[in-house]
Protein backbone atom coordinates (compact mmCIF):
# COMPACT_ATOMS: atom_id res chain seq x y z
CA UNK A 1 0.00 0.00 0.00
CA UNK A 2 0.96 3.27 -0.94
CA UNK A 3 2.00 5.83 1.57
CA UNK A 4 1.12 8.96 -0.48
CA UNK A 5 -0.14 12.14 1.15
CA UNK A 6 -0.91 15.37 0.16
CA UNK A 7 1.50 18.23 1.05
CA UNK A 8 0.40 21.79 3.31
CA UNK A 9 1.33 24.84 2.49
CA UNK A 10 4.12 24.75 5.02
CA UNK A 11 5.78 21.73 3.60
CA UNK A 12 5.30 23.07 -0.22
CA UNK A 13 6.51 26.15 0.50
CA UNK A 14 9.78 24.81 2.69
CA UNK A 15 10.24 22.34 -0.50
CA UNK A 16 9.90 25.53 -2.67
CA UNK A 17 12.65 27.82 -0.44
CA UNK A 18 14.94 24.97 -0.24
CA UNK A 19 14.84 24.89 -4.45
CA UNK A 20 15.04 28.41 -4.36
CA UNK A 21 17.95 28.45 -2.48
CA UNK A 22 19.47 25.42 -4.82
CA UNK A 23 18.96 27.99 -7.80
CA UNK A 24 20.74 31.12 -5.64
CA UNK A 25 23.80 28.55 -4.98
CA UNK A 26 24.00 27.52 -8.71
CA UNK A 27 23.86 30.88 -10.34
CA UNK A 28 26.50 32.23 -7.38
CA UNK A 29 29.10 29.53 -8.32
CA UNK A 30 28.78 30.79 -11.94
CA UNK A 31 30.25 34.42 -10.83
CA UNK A 32 33.49 35.37 -9.61
CA UNK A 33 33.55 34.54 -5.65
CA UNK A 34 33.45 38.28 -4.88
CA UNK A 35 29.93 38.44 -6.56
CA UNK A 36 28.42 35.74 -5.17
CA UNK A 37 27.14 37.19 -2.26
CA UNK A 38 25.46 39.78 -4.14
CA UNK A 39 24.11 37.50 -6.50
CA UNK A 40 22.42 35.01 -3.53
CA UNK A 41 21.43 38.41 -2.63
CA UNK A 42 19.30 39.24 -5.86
CA UNK A 43 18.24 36.24 -6.02
CA UNK A 44 16.41 36.09 -2.56
CA UNK A 45 15.09 39.75 -3.77
CA UNK A 46 13.87 38.41 -6.84
CA UNK A 47 12.14 35.31 -5.28
CA UNK A 48 10.46 37.11 -2.91
CA UNK A 49 8.90 39.72 -5.58
CA UNK A 50 8.32 36.63 -7.99
CA UNK A 51 6.40 34.86 -4.98
CA UNK A 52 4.36 38.17 -4.37
CA UNK A 53 2.85 38.01 -7.41
CA UNK A 54 0.48 35.38 -6.43
CA UNK A 55 -2.47 38.17 -7.22
CA UNK A 56 -0.90 37.99 -10.87
CA UNK A 57 -0.69 33.82 -11.19
CA UNK A 58 -3.70 32.32 -13.41
CA UNK A 59 -6.84 30.89 -10.84
CA UNK A 60 -6.76 27.75 -9.88
CA UNK A 61 -10.00 25.47 -8.88
CA UNK A 62 -10.85 26.96 -5.75
CA UNK A 63 -8.98 24.38 -3.19
CA UNK A 64 -6.08 24.50 -5.24
CA UNK A 65 -6.12 28.18 -5.44
CA UNK A 66 -6.37 28.84 -1.74
CA UNK A 67 -3.63 26.11 -1.34
CA UNK A 68 -1.39 28.00 -3.65
CA UNK A 69 -1.61 31.51 -2.08
CA UNK A 70 -1.02 30.00 1.80
CA UNK A 71 2.32 28.62 0.15
CA UNK A 72 3.12 31.50 -1.19
CA UNK A 73 2.52 34.02 1.56
CA UNK A 74 4.36 31.63 3.78
CA UNK A 75 7.03 31.37 1.01
CA UNK A 76 7.35 35.58 1.16
CA UNK A 77 7.75 34.88 4.67
CA UNK A 78 10.18 32.66 5.06
CA UNK A 79 12.36 34.50 2.27
CA UNK A 80 12.27 37.42 4.56
CA UNK A 81 13.88 35.31 7.82
CA UNK A 82 17.03 35.30 9.52
CA UNK A 83 17.97 31.58 8.16
CA UNK A 84 17.45 32.64 4.70
CA UNK A 85 19.46 35.54 4.15
CA UNK A 86 22.22 34.39 6.47
CA UNK A 87 25.46 35.62 5.15
CA UNK A 88 24.19 37.81 2.84
CA UNK A 89 22.94 40.66 5.48
CA UNK A 90 24.77 43.34 4.14
CA UNK A 91 23.83 43.36 0.73
CA UNK A 92 20.42 42.46 1.00
CA UNK A 93 20.86 45.89 3.26
CA UNK A 94 22.28 47.72 -0.11
CA UNK A 95 19.48 46.62 -2.00
CA UNK A 96 16.88 47.56 0.52
CA UNK A 97 18.70 51.08 0.52
CA UNK A 98 18.06 50.89 -3.32
CA UNK A 99 13.94 50.53 -2.40
CA UNK A 100 14.08 46.99 -3.39
CA UNK A 101 11.75 45.76 -0.56
CA UNK A 102 8.29 43.74 -1.54
CA UNK A 103 5.69 45.98 -2.61
CA UNK A 104 2.45 44.83 -3.58
CA UNK A 105 2.45 46.90 -6.58
CA UNK A 106 5.02 43.68 -7.83
CA UNK A 107 1.76 42.07 -8.84
CA UNK A 108 -0.14 44.98 -10.02
CA UNK A 109 1.91 47.02 -11.82
CA UNK A 110 4.35 45.70 -14.53
CA UNK A 111 6.37 48.59 -14.84
CA UNK A 112 7.07 48.04 -10.91
CA UNK A 113 8.71 45.13 -11.37
CA UNK A 114 10.73 46.08 -14.84
CA UNK A 115 11.93 48.80 -12.74
CA UNK A 116 13.10 46.48 -10.04
CA UNK A 117 14.78 44.18 -12.45
CA UNK A 118 16.69 47.16 -13.89
CA UNK A 119 17.87 48.20 -10.61
CA UNK A 120 18.52 44.68 -9.55
CA UNK A 121 20.72 44.64 -12.17
CA UNK A 122 22.64 48.15 -11.76
CA UNK A 123 23.24 46.49 -8.89
CA UNK A 124 25.05 43.90 -9.89
CA UNK A 125 27.24 45.97 -12.40
CA UNK A 126 27.76 47.92 -9.26
CA UNK A 127 29.41 45.60 -7.79
CA UNK A 128 31.13 43.93 -10.95
CA UNK A 129 32.74 47.79 -10.87
CA UNK A 130 33.80 47.66 -7.55
CA UNK A 131 37.02 44.55 -8.98
CA UNK A 132 39.58 44.91 -10.60
CA UNK A 133 39.50 44.34 -14.23
CA UNK A 134 41.17 41.50 -14.49
CA UNK A 135 38.40 40.16 -12.69
CA UNK A 136 34.90 41.26 -14.01
CA UNK A 137 32.89 39.02 -15.56
CA UNK A 138 32.10 40.60 -19.00
CA UNK A 139 29.85 43.09 -19.89
CA UNK A 140 26.25 42.05 -20.06
CA UNK A 141 27.06 39.52 -17.15
CA UNK A 142 24.89 41.54 -14.81
CA UNK A 143 21.68 41.56 -17.41
CA UNK A 144 22.30 37.49 -17.94
CA UNK A 145 22.08 36.62 -14.25
CA UNK A 146 19.37 38.61 -12.80
CA UNK A 147 17.49 37.46 -16.27
CA UNK A 148 18.43 33.87 -15.90
CA UNK A 149 17.16 33.98 -11.76
CA UNK A 150 13.92 35.48 -13.04
CA UNK A 151 13.80 32.47 -14.94
CA UNK A 152 14.81 30.18 -12.48
CA UNK A 153 12.76 31.32 -9.69
CA UNK A 154 9.08 31.45 -11.74
CA UNK A 155 10.22 27.68 -12.85
CA UNK A 156 10.46 26.60 -8.94
CA UNK A 157 7.34 28.55 -7.98
CA UNK A 158 5.51 27.34 -11.25
CA UNK A 159 4.32 30.53 -13.03
CA UNK A 160 3.19 30.65 -16.16
CA UNK A 161 3.71 33.69 -17.79
CA UNK A 162 1.71 33.26 -20.86
CA UNK A 163 -1.42 31.77 -19.30
CA UNK A 164 -1.19 34.52 -16.69
CA UNK A 165 -0.91 37.42 -19.16
CA UNK A 166 -3.80 35.42 -21.02
CA UNK A 167 -5.81 35.51 -17.44
CA UNK A 168 -5.11 39.22 -16.96
CA UNK A 169 -6.14 40.43 -20.36
CA UNK A 170 -9.44 38.77 -20.70
CA UNK A 171 -10.39 38.26 -17.18
CA UNK A 172 -10.75 34.19 -16.94
CA UNK A 173 -13.56 34.58 -20.18
CA UNK A 174 -13.51 32.06 -22.43
CA UNK A 175 -11.43 33.03 -25.90
CA UNK A 176 -12.74 33.36 -29.10
CA UNK A 177 -11.72 29.61 -30.46
CA UNK A 178 -12.00 28.08 -26.98
CA UNK A 179 -16.30 28.87 -27.07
Amino acid sequence: MSDVRKQGPEELADAKLADIRRAAESWAREAPEKLRDPVRAVCVRLAEMVSDQRHYLAPLPTAQESDRAQMLAILVKKLGNRQAIAGIEGELKALTELELRATGSWSLIPSAQAEWIQTATQFLEERTRALPTGERPDPYWADDVVAGVIASVKAVIGVDELHARTESQFGGRKLPMEQ
